[in-house]
């Protein structure tokens, strides 16, 4: 399997990206351990997770899905084979949010602590903090670096002039600078990533890992009517954002790609986000052990240029 760079970063995953915000949430510790289990032997390195998760849940703090995986960190002993991607910023409570250097530096201890690592290898902005310059979360993140708490930053939920603004803010001051971008991108949500961002990331040649890589699990094909969106906690948003002509036409052009190559239209979704320029790896969650090995597959389906185009005339 050829891993990918993460912009300039020296950082190589493979071009799938395990998706942890549902650890502690709608997979329990003991699922999420055999999840994690399951995805480093199939092949994959790279785990996305964010202090935030899983605040939104009644009686969660925030922080659940890092505890997780520190705990798995631990009892494996796999810090070295695999590369923690972790963010800072959302809203935790009206008094933990933000991006300022103050703040940053403060956060990472506690990511740090419930991790059970020394050091982060992707940390990331969870979103623009339009209260900072850009500059100032990038003082932070130097220093962060510079004591070997992180190897590596990122940003996520950035418009195209902010992350333009802050990448010419490390140059101008020599300052560490975004490697990747975490962009919502999906065959359904195209337009903003694609118009707006995309050229910004080939400029500057960052990676792109984008998160909801299946719109929320809409793509895996499990949701087709009114009646499917009872199937999962998610289902309600599902079907009012997806569930309509735009969304069933994707679904027929998945359908068929996938009937061509006996595969999934979950794995095609991700094998057609793995296939686009500038994309290096998408983001994706699975609750169990079976959603995610009907994912992995995605990590050696390479989508001829016709299936490329089929997809790419649906999802217009």
């Amino acid at each position: 399997m050829q891993h990918r760079e993460l912009g300039r970063s020296g950082l190589h995953i493979a071009p799938l990206v395990l998706g942890a915000n549902v650890f502690g949430w709608t997979a329990d510790e003991a699922t999420s351990f055999q999840v994690l289990d399951a995805f480093v032997a199939g092949g994959g390195n790279a785990i996305d997770t964010a202090d935030g998760y899983s605040v939104w849940v009644p009686g969660h703090q925030g922080g659940e899905s890092e505890t997780i995986i520190g705990k798995w960190l631990k009892k494996r002993g796999r810090r070295d084979d695999v590369i923690i991607a972790t963010k800072v910023g959302w809203e935790i409570t009206p008094t933990q949010k933000g991006l300022s250097k103050d703040y940053i530096l403060r956060t990472v201890e506690g990511s740090l602590k419930r991790l059970q690592t020394d050091y982060i290898d992707l940390y990331q902005s969870h979103k623009d903090d339009p209260t900072v310059s850009v500059q100032e979360p990038l003082e932070a993140y130097a220093q962060l670096i510079k004591d070997g708490k992180v190897r590596a930053i990122g940003a996520s939920n950035f418009s195209a002039e902010r992350l333009t603004q802050a990448l010419q803010a490390s140059e101008q001051h020599g300052l560490p600078r975004y490697e990747t971008l975490q962009p919502l991108y999906n065959l359904y949500d195209r337009a903003d990533f694609e118009q707006q961002l995309l050229p910004v990331v080939q400029q500057y040649g960052l990676g792109v890992i984008p998160y909801y890589g299946l719109a929320a699990g809409f793509l895996t094909g499990k949701y087709r009517s009114a009646a499917d969106l009872q199937k999962s906690a998610r289902g309600g948003g599902v079907g009012q954002k997806y569930l309509n002509e735009k969304g069933l036409r994707i679904l027929q052009a998945l359908d068929a790609v996938a009937a061509t190559h006996n595969v999934t239209p979950a794995q095609v979704a991700l094998a057609w986000i793995m296939a686009q320029p500038g994309l290096t790896a998408p983001i994706a969650s699975a609750t169990s052990v079976g959603q995610l090995q009907e994912l992995l597959p995605a990590l050696q389906l390479h989508l001829p240029p016709s299936d490329v185009e089929q997809l790419n005339q649906a999802s217009t």
